[in-house]
Parts: structure tokens; C-alpha cells; sequence
């Protein structure tokens, strides 16, 4: 079973200082309420072929009657699977997703007959670090670029069609991967099927439909049934779990949700691994998101130093005067 490489890393948690949280400040995510559920919440939606992931994000929003609705990374019209939908305050939260690793299941139609052990040799070669020149039709500058390809698996061959898996990082594009595949193998190919399965911590396992969101909400109106709502819309700290993280003192919160970096005087534990330039979740010792950071210093001097600069902040979560006593 292959994994992403946030998948594969395991870490500790470093406490800096015992501390305690004051019950009166703040809310633990899954103990929020509804409306603050769905001011701060992410689906993990399961695309449906035909409408763009815009399309789909603003049907979202008029579901719930959201102000705002975004989605994280997006999907061709005929490409189905996983997409991350955040509401309202949470629609910020999806920049945390736009270099995480993604999963696809695909089917490559090849355009000619080919013995199952070339096109298994051939499909290695693509595993690793691969160059790319993105389509006609995308949103990026059309030069060649570096991109991994994390794994790449052969499910099943059927004649000309092969259905495989792979795992990569963000912005590899499947089509033209299929495309270059056919060219090595001395032909051409092309990208009949394409499904997202993982894109960062969202995965095929829990994902739900625009029917099941319709339904939850329904259910919640006309019967105050919040089971299944809360089923599929999680918290926004969901959309971070695959980040390392600093755990905050309850009296370091508001000046962070003001703006303010983190110096480590305010930090109460945090995960192993950090490197200077690693993008960190700031969290209160409720696990609720503060900001999405950037770490200034690694895990071990974070531990070590009494005072200094520990990360800035990229982007603010958590509304001021929440943890002002």
C-alpha cells in the first residue's frame, strides 16, 4: 500500500511547557455547534463528471446558504474524485492543500498492441522525479518543469487500456503523463478515465456527494438531526492534519489572531521534524486552528532557545479577542 510522503512521517510531540487551557476561552472543533460548524468547515466532496470544480463549489454554497464557498485544487469538467470544499471562514484554510501530494486513478488507453512487460517497464521509468510540459489549456506558464511522481502502479491491463494508480506532487498532470507514456513506448496514448482519490488528508475512504450534503442539510432543518451533517462537514483543522504543528499558550492566541508572529515564549509543545521554511499549523491547546505559518527555526532549536523568532504567520485563522480574558 503506497502512501504520500506526508503519510509516512511519524511525529513525536515535544512539550516545552506544561500548560493548561482555560475552558471559558475558545471551543474544542468537534464540540462546536452548527452555525459555528458550518462558518468554519471543510467537505471532502466527491466531484461528479460534467460541471467545474467552480461550478460545484458555488452549488455548495447555495446549499448551505453560505456567504462563501471555495475548493482546493481543481478538477477538469470530465474528471471526477476528490475535492476539498471549505465554507465561508474555512474557504482560507485550502491554501494549506495546494502543495500537498495527490492520488489518481486513471485509465491510459494506448493506440496500439503492446507486450505487458514493456508497458510495465516503460510506466517505471516515469516513477521519481519526471519533467513536464503542461498542456495548451492550463493555468500555468507553458515551460517544462521538475515534478515526482511518488509511485505508479499497474492495477490491471485489458488489451490496450491500462488501469493504474499513482501518487504525486501537486501540479503533475496525469493527461500529459499518459500522453508522454504512449511517446516512450514508440506510439501514442491517452487519458480515457481519471479519478482523485487523496488530495492531501481527503481521501476516497469518507468522501460524500452533493445529494448526501442536500440531505444532511435538509435533515438538520426540518428535523434538527444533526448526525449527518456533522458526518459531512468536518472543522477546518481537519484540512491541516497532514502539517507538523506548534501548540500554543492560551495567552499567545489573540496576538497571533492579530497578526503577530510566534515567538517561543509563547510555545506549549510542538511536533518533531520541523525545518526552517516548513509550512506549520499553529494550534491552541484545544487543537483549534490559528494560523497557517511558516516555521523560522527547526523543531530541535524551538525546544532548546528561551526566546526568538519560532514562525511567521502566511495566514490568520482564528478571529480576534476569542482568547482575550
Amino acid at each position: 500500500m503506497h502512501k504520500l510522503p506526508f503519510e509516512l512521517v511519524e511525529r513525536e510531540i515535544l512539550i516545552k511547557k506544561d500548560a493548561e487551557t482555560d475552558p471559558e476561552l475558545g471551543c474544542f472543533p468537534y464540540e462546536r455547534s452548527v452555525p459555528e460548524l458550518l462558518e468554519k468547515g471543510v467537505i471532502n466532496l466527491n466531484k461528479p463528471k460534467g460541471p467545474t470544480s467552480h461550478m460545484v463549489a458555488d452549488y455548495v454554497k447555495k446549499i448551505f446558504k453560505a456567504r462563501k464557498a471555495g475548493h482546493g485544487g481543481s478538477l477538469d469538467p470530465g474528471v471526477t474524485g476528490v475535492l476539498p470544499i471549505g465554507l465561508n471562514r474555512a474557504t482560507a484554510v485550502l491554501q494549506a492543500l495546494l502543495t500537498a501530494g495527490k492520488e489518481y486513478v486513471a485509465i491510459m488507453h494506448l493506440h496500439d498492441d503492446f507486450p505487458e512487460d514493456k508497458i510495465r517497464a516503460v510506466m517505471r521509468d516515469f516513477v521519481g522525479e519526471i519533467t513536464q510540459l503542461p498542456p495548451k489549456k492550463s493555468a500555468v506558464k507553458r515551460v517544462e518543469r521538475k515534478r515526482t511522481v511518488y509511485y505508479l502502479d499497474i492495477i490491471e491491463i485489458d488489451g490496450r487500456d491500462v488501469l493504474f494508480r499513482m501518487g504525486c506532487q501537486a501540479g503533475t498532470y496525469v493527461r500529459r503523463l499518459c500522453d508522454d507514456i504512449g511517446k516512450k513506448l514508440g506510439s501514442h496514448s491517452h487519458m480515457a478515465e481519471l479519478v482523485r482519490t487523496k488530495a492531501g488528508p481527503f481521501n476516497d475512504a469518507d468522501w460524500v456527494s452533493l445529494q448526501d450534503l442536500e440531505d444532511a442539510f435538509a435533515l438538520f432543518k426540518e428535523d434538527g438531526d444533526e448526525r449527518f451533517l456533522r458526518h459531512c462537514v468536518k472543522p477546518m483543522e481537519f484540512a491541516v492534519s497532514h502539517l507538523p504543528k506548534i501548540w500554543v499558550l492560551d495567552n499567545a492566541v489573540d496576538s497571533l489572531a492579530h497578526g503577530a508572529p510566534l515567538h517561543i515564549p509563547g510555545i506549549a509543545k510542538l511536533h518533531s521534524g520541523i525545518k526552517t521554511g516548513d509550512s506549520v499549523a499553529v494550534m491552541t491547546l484545544k487543537d483549534e486552528l490559528v494560523a497557517l505559518a511558516v516555521a523560522m527555526m527547526p523543531s530541535a532549536q524551538m525546544l532548546k532557545q528561551d526566546r526568538g523568532l519560532a514562525a511567521r504567520s502566511s495566514r490568520v485563522l482564528m478571529e480576534t479577542g476569542v482568547y482575550k480574558s
